[in-house]
């Protein structure tokens, strides 16, 4: 018997379906079943027919009954089997095995947390730039004043290439701050290094196309290329930058960090750049520049791009996960229009565009001076601890055990031991005594390089000149 609970705060017309519906599946009205009128039935629980008559139809549309003049409704000749949860479980379409898969994610997960779970006192991450309310007020004025005056239109599907008034404002800084030059087709939005190169791998490489990276350098650019199943080759990094010499010419691309090398921080000299970009021309490969966080730069001005030294030739990516936040998820990629519309049309098939409120908001900030006033500000932030980083090492000596590196520019140094140092314990015990590393294997493709990577824009100062007093204890 069907039944209706007026004090229920669901619909009486949803009781009732709910309850039809449970005596279909369970079998207790079997198929071929004939109910009842909608008017006798509404006379019989005591609603009006209108609401028999909705629930019916709601029935029909569902394909649980079906109708006609001289039939009535009736329960359809659908078959409803329950299975149990082990019946269910055994008929459970089966994943395809991704071998590597589970390692990848592994490591990269130790690279950017470490391998430990345990909360560090004393963090010196290199991922994470400098944050604070002052940002964050801003940011939620951007975010108000963008979404208060966006026109309507900007909430259908947007440009492939992203918002405009973003890219123009992309364009005005590249101009102004790296001397880039560039029209508005030549640049393209992004969700991070990983959807960039990601992309490009899609776009402008084939399967088994042999790609040369820095080693040590940015696990993400070797693990995304052997994603997309590329001849990935490692090439030593030395004082001096990427060892040019070693780069196999039959490379369709090569990855670098010019500006400061992801791992050991150093630049690329200036010699090994015109002996690269030489070598981009004469064999006709990419050269992907990713120009990270060389805008923090403790002497003198950022160094010059190659980008303006040979355009045809290179892939410029640029990201605000170091200069304002990781959590925008928005960077920029900049190339050849023929490159960069052969980019925007995988973008298209497989990602349309990036969200457009972080866009609006994005270039608001930007356009408003709130970007280079936070850019100003984190600068005289992290050369205070950039400061205090190097001094802290000197004072404890640990310069004089280890080769200390990457002190002119970025947001990280290298500490770097002897390739048969214990890097693994020695990182377990300092985070013993509250004290997060990365280490510098975790950076490494086939090197066997040790050391760690120490990043300071997290850290205030007096806290960095705890953690290298306490680093100094376990290592001297």
């Amino acid at each position: 018997m069907l039944t209706v609970n007026r004090d229920d705060k669901q619909p009486i017309w949803q009781q009732l379906l709910d309850q039809m519906i449970h005596n279909i599946t369970t079998g207790k009205w079997p198929p071929g079943e004939l109910l009842l009128p909608s008017r006798e039935l509404a006379q019989l629980v005591g609603v009006s027919r209108s609401t028999i008559q909705m629930v019916y139809e709601e029935l029909f549309s569902r394909g649980y009954t079906v109708t006609s003049r001289r039939s009535g409704t009736r329960v359809s000749d659908w078959a409803y089997a329950p299975h149990s949860s082990e019946e269910a479980s055994s008929h459970q379409p089966g994943t395809p095995e991704l071998p590597k898969i589970n390692m990848d994610v592994s490591h990269l997960y130790n690279w950017i947390r470490g391998n430990e779970e345990q909360v560090a006192e004393i963090d010196f991450s290199p991922h994470e730039p400098y944050l604070d309310d002052q940002f964050k007020k801003y940011w939620r004025k951007s975010f108000i004043q963008a979404s208060s005056e966006a026109d309507l239109d900007h909430w259908a599907y947007g440009d492939t290439y992203g918002l405009v008034s973003l890219r123009e404002q992309i364009q005005r800084y590249l101009s102004l701050e790296r001397g880039i030059h560039v029209d508005l087709d030549q640049i393209l939005l992004t969700s991070g290094a990983r959807h960039t190169l990601d992309l490009i791998a899609q776009g402008l490489l084939q399967e088994g196309d042999i790609v040369s990276i820095e080693d040590p350098g940015f696990p993400v650019s070797w693990l995304t290329m052997n994603y997309r199943r590329m001849n990935t080759v490692p090439v030593p990094v030395d004082a001096y930058g990427l060892q040019v010499n070693c780069v196999d010419p039959q490379s369709r691309l090569v990855f670098v960090t010019p500006g400061h090398q992801c791992a050991v921080g150093v630049i690329l000299s200036e010699p090994r750049r015109q002996q690269l970009l030489q070598m981009a021309a004469q064999h006709s490969f990419w050269i992907v520049e990713d120009d990270y966080d060389s805008e923090f730069r403790y002497r003198g001005d950022p160094l010059p791009t190659l980008y303006n030294q040979q355009p045809q030739n290179i892939l410029y990516m640029m990201s605000f996960s170091k200069m304002i936040a990781p959590g925008i998820r928005i960077s920029a990629l900049v190339g050849p229009k023929e490159a960069i519309r052969q980019l925007s049309r995988i973008h298209e098939l497989t990602y349309r565009h990036l969200p457009i409120m972080e866009q609006l908001t994005l270039a608001h900030f930007i356009e408003h001076g709130h970007f280079l006033r936070h850019m100003r500000r984190v600068r005289n932030i992290y050369r205070r601890r950039h400061e205090a980083m190097t001094k802290a090492i000197l004072t404890t000596g640990l310069d004089k055990r280890f080769k200390l590196s990457g002190v002119d520019t970025g947001l990280h140094i290298l500490l770097e031991a002897e390739a048969s140092f214990d890097e693994e314990t020695v990182t377990r015990q300092a985070l013993e005594k509250g004290v997060r590393m990365y280490p510098l294997s975790t950076y490494c493709f086939e090197s066997n390089r040790k050391g760690w990577v120490l990043g300071f824009a997290k850290v205030n100062e007096a806290t960095i000149e705890e953690g290298v007093r306490r680093l100094a204890k376990i290592l001297t």
